[in-house]
């Protein structure tokens, strides 16, 4: 018969001396370690204290216009420039790495209604109050010679905006109606309207560049397509809507910021039903752009505030405001994706981080991967309520804080009055309508 012997070696328990601590046996394996989980998440809990710490997202302010700040471009090739137009007609080319402005040009009389780039970067239109399209150098003129556009094409009304195509020498301003331009040509090559008054914006496709979107003051969108050279659907909304932009890489989605304080994200295939509502400003939202990646948007609006939602989520992930900022005109995301701009009523343009907390600058293979660790963490802990109410908490001025509350004492009350009519009500005579069924009004084929 076998007897199977338990044996232990008594130097790994017993104690030399009296004086020693007691010897523990330890597993190091690290799926059978018991403080694991407690331990991760008192990690995850200080990476997002940490992370509310360092965010600090302002960066600069660029100051030397005369005048709000009415639109903004971006270099199609080169980081570090950035156009700008004010209410006063003038135009400023920016470095942003010296922050500086390189270049300033009295471009229009009045207002500067919209700039935008050449898709290679040697040239770039304005449109002004003095019905004029204008095409100027992106580089200065030489040595003695006057500050002159290269083309000039005086229209019958007024142009409130205008888009370059993506890929062609092309390109559409908006007004009465949406006019397509060659570039060598002073008359347009086509002329689309659907019986509207004023149109504020009109934006290329940035893949399916023949397609346009723009926004009239009807409280309509409407897509056209520059091959037919006709409209091709409408849909219209509660309130007017400021502008839109298109999703750089999801074909069919657009964005529209919308003066009822919301912003719609819609696919152009299924006008009827937005695919989501943003809902965080509490006044109207005048602009809005797209990050490289597809995947954010930032928003400007009436309220003093810039804000950042990810395409999903109906609520932002980050809010920004300073005590001087006035109210937010226009916005743009920088094409690496990291930072962003905004121009506003008191003559400043300001830039910020797109990740508020994040550290700029070249960082050691040790700052990344603690970098990723921690971002792991934080999104396997982000419901905890601990880590969720850190995360979530940002510190607003009192005029919005106050509206917030107000609006939702406002929303609170007519959900109740709604409820009691249904109570009171013969069952199905009021329907249940949805938050994004509820702004839509009709779609127009």
């Amino acid at each position: 018969m076998k007897v199977k012997m338990l044996s232990r070696n008594p130097d790994n328990y017993v104690r030399e001396t009296k004086l020693d601590i007691q010897r523990v046996p330890r597993n190091y394996d690290p799926t059978l370690h018991p403080f694991e989980v407690p331990r991760e998440y008192v990690r995850a809990l200080n990476a997002t204290k940490l992370e509310r710490v360092f965010a600090k997202p302002f960066l600069a302010s660029l100051d030397g216009h005369r005048d709000g700040v009415n639109c903004l471009a971006k270099h199609p090739k080169s980081l570090t420039t950035v156009l700008s137009g004010a209410c006063d007609g003038e135009v400023k080319i920016w470095n942003l790495t010296k922050r500086k402005c390189v270049r300033t040009i009295q471009a229009h009389e009045g207002f500067v209604r919209g700039i935008c780039t050449r898709f290679c970067g040697t040239s770039f239109f304005t449109v002004g109050d003095d019905k004029t399209v204008k095409q100027w150098k992106m580089d200065g003129p030489g040595y003695g010679e006057e500050e002159e556009p290269l083309h000039t094409i005086l229209g019958k009304t007024v142009y409130t905006g205008i888009d370059h195509h993506w890929k062609d020498p092309a390109f559409a301003t908006c007004g009465q109606q949406v006019d397509i331009w060659d570039e060598q040509r002073t008359n347009p090559i086509c002329s689309m309207n659907w019986g509207f008054d004023s149109i504020s914006s009109v934006k290329f496709n940035p893949i399916e560049t023949f397609l346009l979107g723009s926004c009239a003051s009807d409280r309509n969108i409407v897509l056209y397509d520059m091959r037919q050279a006709t409209p091709l659907k409408k849909v219209i909304l509660d309130m007017r809507t400021n502008t839109i932009c298109w999703n750089p890489m999801e074909a069919f989605n657009f964005t529209a910021a919308n003066e009822d304080y919301n912003l719609y994200t819609f696919d152009m295939r299924a006008l009827d039903t937005p695919v989501m509502v943003h809902m965080d400003h509490v006044s109207a939202v005048l602009d809005v752009d797209y990050s490289p990646t597809g995947k954010e948007f930032v928003s400007a609006s009436f309220d003093k505030s810039i804000r950042i939602f990810p395409v999903d989520k109906s609520r932002s992930r980050e809010v920004y405001h300073t005590k001087r900022m006035q109210h937010v005109i226009c916005v743009k995301w920088t094409s690496d994706s990291k930072y962003i701009m905004c121009g506003s009523d008191e003559m400043n343009i300001r830039l910020w981080k797109a990740n508020a907390s994040e550290k700029l600058g070249v960082l050691t293979s040790r700052e990344k991967a603690a970098n990723d660790y921690n971002q792991k963490l934080k999104e396997k802990f982000q419901y905890h309520p601990q880590v969720k109410r850190i995360a979530r908490h940002r510190h607003l001025p009192k005029s919005i804080y106050s509206q917030i509350q107000e609006q939702r004492v406002m929303r609170e009350a007519r959900r109740r009055k709604e409820m009691n009519r249904r109570k009171h009500s013969k069952p199905g005579s009021v329907p249940i309508v949805s938050e994004r069924k509820k702004h839509v009004v009709a779609v127009v084929k």
